[in-house]
């Protein structure tokens, strides 16, 4: 009888996951629309686009972990692992939710470079740097001393160890002029010894219409890829889907490179409940996936939101895409 009480109340370290909910970002969710675009043309989609996630269950009792284990559906895992002790429940929150909320600004970013939309750009030009005659807000930067420059961080790196007084040639884009190369000779900067231009980027394009992402009490970085999806399906004509059942899971940088995620199988598992056809997969997690598909689910193998773009187009052709074991 006491074996019975202690089992039922006492917890133990560890939290059990599993699938979690999917959501279609193509549709709606609670009457909101999941990816919405205004000031823009958009184009009718079919099918899903299935972002999906993976349940957390805390306060795990010492009966519930043998009902988990016994489920086949779940794992048990460290509590540690998933809410690290110098973290509050809060924190851990707030820290997943500001993760969702770099997910759909990447995710955004990635589509409309993909789209072709100038990235990345000047946003400010400072008045004392060494590019204030040369280059203005707005203006695209395309090469820094012939090296191509695609994002924040490629700016960051082609300028790093560049000392005050070097000459560096920048390649730019104006608004729909031809593009302009210019030599600027660095300055003294704020940082002893480093080379100043002076100027700051962004790395999401500038454009005249708005994308709204939203989906309430979802964290995590993973529904990138699917966002990024979206946002290219309803910006260009003809469905990605080819009127399937996609689903997949996926971090996605600004630049659109897909990095892996964690619990795989247990979206995998979800999805192909909720009638996927086609799970989009992050390349690194392939050989985990491929171990632990669902019979009947197939595996598309995705690097970069390209390879993403490409699988889907080569399964409306009659061709095969990448797989997980391939």
């Amino acid at each position: 009888m006491v074996l019975g009480v202690l089992g039922g109340v006492a917890t133990v370290p560890y939290v059990a996951l599993g699938p979690g909910p999917t959501f279609d970002t193509l549709g709606q969710v609670d009457g909101t629309t999941v990816v919405k675009i205004e000031g823009e043309r958009t184009y009718p989609t079919t099918g899903q686009l299935n972002m999906t996630t993976v349940s957390v269950v805390d306060g795990v009792t010492l009966f519930g972990a043998l009902g988990f284990w016994l489920s086949g559906r779940n794992a048990l895992v460290p509590r540690d692992g998933i809410f690290p002790p110098e973290q509050t429940a809060e924190e851990a929150q707030q820290r997943n939710a500001a993760l969702f909320q770099d997910s759909e600004t990447s995710a955004e970013t990635a589509a409309l470079r993909y789209l072709g939309y100038p990235s990345p750009v000047v946003e400010t030009v400072a008045d004392d740097g060494a590019a204030r005659n040369s280059l203005q807000p707005g203006d695209e930067l395309v090469r820094i001393d012939g090296s191509a420059v695609g994002s924040t961080q490629e700016v960051l790196d082609a300028l790093s160890g560049r000392a005050s007084g070097e000459r560096v040639e920048v390649a730019y884009r104006r608004g729909d002029l031809p593009g302009e190369v210019v030599t600027i000779t660095l300055l003294p900067g704020p940082d002893p010894g480093r080379g100043y231009l002076g100027v700051t980027v962004t790395d999401h394009p500038d454009v005249d219409f708005e994308i709204m992402i939203s989906l309430a009490d979802v964290g995590g970085p993973s529904a990138g890829l699917i966002f990024a999806m979206s946002i290219v399906d309803k910006l260009t004509p003809g469905p990605l889907t080819g009127g399937r059942f996609v689903a997949g899971t996926g971090q996605i940088t600004p630049t659109g490179e897909v990095q892996p995620i964690g619990g795989i199988p247990f979206k995998m598992l979800k999805a192909k409940e909720a009638g996927a056809a086609v799970f989009l997969v992050p390349a690194e997690n392939c050989a985990e996936a491929a171990g632990n598909a669902p019979e009947g689910l197939r595996l598309v193998k995705v690097a970069s939101l390209d390879d993403a773009v490409r699988g889907l187009t080569a399964l409306q052709a009659g061709m095969e895409p990448a797989g997980c074991d391939s």
